[in-house]
């Protein structure tokens, strides 16, 4: 991952569409062995590939401008781990510069798309481990940013092995932007939506699009991750293009429970497209970077990024919640087990409860 610290600023473009591409996952789990869960995987490239064709030519005949941004579900390739086979990161995560890879960016450059998703991934300086990741394909077929989750309970994150991790990679490759002939593009991770320090650091470095892979209960009422869309494109001035699954086959759940609402929020708060459930591209919608640019040039009260005064909740950030490390043993990264977060979790709560703060 090379770091993408900001060029300087060019022109904003000309408003261009954004779709969420709301499609039914599918589990590695229930595929017979690891050959026939790649090849799935594949297969689900493919069928991204036949639905972007579809997408394309509907909604620029509807609209009347390009479609140049694609957002897909999490977990849309291989569901989530269940414990149900004892090889799940043999059969679903992504090798960084593998054929997973190198099949999505031929479709990005098919379709002439910047494509962004999630996957497990293999690192290989922590061979041990599967981290979730965000990406970003350019229409060149080039991976142009790569983010690595860093709020789960399930799947090993960079602050479960920070020390090492931090070796590795810069403080811009962690919090990744970047800058487009699109915009200024940043990713966040399914349940992170809910965390505001996520998108308030991407949006402080510059990301005028956040793009959010998730993988959620829809509703007719009003969801936390809903809610937290809409707070954090007004807070971060910025759009929200948040893409959920259409349900997942073979997740052990029944099958439309993580189903519906994927959405377009503008940089106002405001919802331009939101889905009913189903597989649907029915959250699309126009994406103004010149009215995100002049909002945060602003000086009025509502430029609620500029002003941002940070250093005075510093030493309240300092302070440790959750500590860092928690899947190193020994100097070497351990396998992430469910038991070893949630006995971290379990330990947090103590303390907190001990200092007196719940």
């Amino acid at each position: 991952m090379e770091s993408n610290t900001l060029p300087a600023t060019r022109p904003a473009p000309a408003p261009y569409l954004a779709a969420a591409l709301q499609m039914r996952a599918w589990s590695v789990e229930q595929a017979a062995d690891t050959a026939a869960a790649r090849a799935g995987m594949q297969a689900m490239i493919a069928r991204v590939d036949r639905e972007l064709s579809g997408l394309k030519a509907f909604v620029e005949r509807f609209s009347g401008q390009p479609l140049k941004l694609v957002v897909l579900p999490e977990y849309l390739f291989s569901s989530f781990e269940t414990g149900r086979t004892a090889d799940f990161r043999a059969r679903a995560a992504f090798d960084p510069d593998g054929a997973d890879y190198q099949a999505l960016g031929a479709v990005a450059r098919r379709h002439g798309l910047f494509l962004s998703g999630n996957a497990y991934e293999t690192d290989p300086h922590f061979p041990m481990l599967t981290f979730q990741a965000s990406f970003i394909i350019a229409p060149s077929g080039e991976t142009i940013l790569r983010y690595r989750r860093l709020y789960s309970l399930y799947t090993a994150t960079p602050h479960d092995v920070w020390s090492e991790y931090q070796k590795h990679y810069s403080h811009d490759q962690i919090f990744p932007v970047a800058d487009t002939e699109i915009g200024r593009l940043a990713c966040i991770a399914s349940e992170e939506i809910l965390y505001p320090e996520i998108a308030r650091t991407l949006a402080l470095k510059g990301a005028e699009v956040l793009l959010h892979a998730s993988s959620e209960q829809g509703s007719m009422l009003a969801t936390p991750k809903q809610i937290a869309r809409r707070a954090r494109a007004f807070e971060s001035i910025a759009y929200v293009v948040s893409a959920n699954t259409a349900g997942i086959e073979g997740g052990g759940l029944a099958g439309a429970s993580a189903d519906g609402n994927s959405a377009i929020v503008d940089w106002r708060g405001l919802v331009l497209a939101e889905s009913l459930s189903g597989e649907n591209a029915n959250a699309f919608a126009e994406i103004d970077i010149g009215a995100v640019r002049r909002a945060r040039a602003k000086p009025g009260m509502a430029n609620t990024l500029a002003r941002q005064r940070l250093e005075m909740v510093r030493e309240t950030y300092a302070g440790t919640v959750w500590p860092a490390d928690t899947l190193i043993e020994n100097g070497e990264p351990r396998a992430p087990l469910r038991g070893e977060q949630v006995a971290t979790l379990e330990a947090v709560i103590k303390t907190r409860q001990d200092r007196g703060l719940i």
